[in-house]
């Protein structure tokens, strides 16, 4: 069953190789192309899965397999049951629109005209209602969605977990100290010296440079092809260099996930990351568990220094709390952490009504604009700013979102396990938590379910007091 197995991963491959080409070097004219392509290695796809099953329903009869053989038909199970539930007139639709909605993204965000988008957008929307039908669910069709991104989750799940911790982070929004600005996000700096500087900062950290890519794109994002092959991207935008730098730390994590799935699993249904929130988790902690820590800025100061020259005569503590400002923003991306589950959450809403049929898209930018409101008492003067700022629906990536603040979460749960972490960043002690990530979290791959492995990792799954412990340490200590 592995070996034709293989096929399909092979077709993962290239999709995935697409996906990389299309965010970085594909000509825009190519869009529609790309996305017949696309659709039809779809198909294909789905054409070699169905032909497994016969040989899935009968290793799931078995009661003598391991772990790794219960999770391989786990993961197979719930791809047939996509493939035969969710019509093949939508999967093609689908793989055919994205393509072209992103590339009609890009051109709405940069001339801040929703209305040329809405089209592609109302579209998305009504094909994403229908796969949440087809693949079903108990209590409402958002929760089919969020199961396809995050196994497991539901909407009252997530629902549970803003509701404790948007009250916890309000509160210390309204005590810490921490700067609202810094001189230092209004400095410019030279492209080349900033690729400089990531590349240093990608070296300390002890990434396999013979195993990714660093390249540039609109949105910063990571690829993984194989064990062997991973690539990210960054952006740079000419000012505020902590956006460029945290976009590679950031994907960074993710790349060190992918780069360290056990090699046994690699070409299986099961040799990749167990769920988005976890992938997540991975990120955010490099980011903003050691990337925004006392500790990093300490190491990496003479890097910064050697290549800037505007750093010359700053201190660790002028970086620090420029890593580290705090203040409610409109721009999901740029905000700090204390802020960043809010962003999260307007878009958690908006795509639960959406879904639901609570909300048209025609009203969605003014929902957005009172979310915002509501929550972070900012409110958007253009869509660019607003609505239109992630490229994620235009993907079709609905559900996507709320992994992220399960990534806060997760990345929090390891902080809490890791009590030492202090003197390993201060002492440039990466491996030894590489180790620690490779043995309780990367190696297995998706052989369990996220909640499982994060029982295995850390005794219970998604521990939103981590997080709130985190950031009363952090920002109230």
């Amino acid at each position: 069953m592995l070996e034709s197995y293989k096929k399909v991963w092979a077709i993962g491959y290239a999709q995935a190789l697409l996906h990389w080409d299309q965010e970085t070097y594909m000509p825009v004219a190519d869009a529609e192309f790309r996305g017949i392509a696309s659709s039809y290695l779809t198909l294909i796809s789905k054409e070699l899965l169905l032909s497994l099953k016969p040989l899935v329903e009968k290793y799931a009869k078995r009661e003598d397999l391991d772990d790794v053989q219960r999770g391989i038909i786990r993961v197979l199970e719930r791809k047939l049951r996509y493939f035969e539930n969710v019509p093949e007139e939508v999967i093609k639709q689908l793989s055919a629109l994205l393509p072209v909605a992103q590339v009609e993204w890009r051109k709405a965000k940069a001339k801040n005209d929703f209305e040329a988008f809405r089209p592609y957008l109302e579209r998305i929307v009504e094909l994403e209602r229908r796969v949440a039908d087809a693949w079903g669910y108990e209590r409402e069709p958002y929760d089919a969605l969020l199961d396809l991104h995050e196994e497991g989750l539901t909407a009252r799940e997530a629902e549970e977990i803003f509701s404790r911790l948007l009250p916890a982070s309000s509160e210390i929004l309204k005590r810490e100290g921490f700067p609202r600005e810094s001189e230092l996000e209004k400095v410019e700096y030279r492209r080349e010296d900033m690729e400089r500087v990531n590349r240093e900062v990608i070296r300390l950290i002890g990434f396999p440079e013979d195993k990714f890519r660093l390249d540039v794109s609109a949105h910063p994002f990571t690829v993984g092809l194989s064990p062997n092959d991973v690539r990210i991207t960054t952006r740079y935008e000419g000012r505020d260099f902590k956006a460029t730098l945290f976009s590679v730390i950031h994907e960074g994590g993710h790349a060190l996930y992918d780069l360290n799935v056990d090699l046994k699993l690699s070409t299986t249904p099961v040799g990749k990351g167990a769920s988005l929130g976890i992938h997540e988790g991975q990120s955010r902690f490099w980011e903003n568990v050691i990337g925004r820590s006392w500790e990093f800025v300490e190491l990496i100061m003479p890097i910064l220094k050697r290549h800037l020259d505007f750093m010359a005569n700053r201190t660790v503590e002028d970086v620090y709390y420029y890593f580290n400002t705090v203040r409610p923003s409109l721009i999901r991306v740029d905000a700090d952490e204390l802020t960043y589950n809010f962003h999260i959450a307007v878009r958690f809403h908006i795509e639960r009504e959406l879904i639901s049929g609570n909300l048209s898209v025609r009203e969605a930018p003014s929902r957005w604009e009172e979310l915002y409101e509501r929550y972070l008492r900012v409110r958007p003067k253009t869509y660019s700013e607003g609505i239109l700022q992630d490229i994620h629906w235009s993907m079709g990536d609905f559900g996507y979102f709320p992994t992220y603040t399960l990534g806060n979460v997760v990345a929090a749960m390891g902080w809490k396990a890791l009590p030492d972490l202090k003197e390993r960043v201060a002492s440039a002690d990466f491996e030894s938590i590489k180790t620690f990530f490779r043995e309780r979290v990367w190696r297995w791959g998706a052989i369990y379910t996220p909640k499982e492995l994060l029982r295995r990792a850390y005794g219970r799954a998604y521990d939103v007091d981590a997080l709130i412990e985190y950031l009363r340490r952090k920002f109230l200590a």
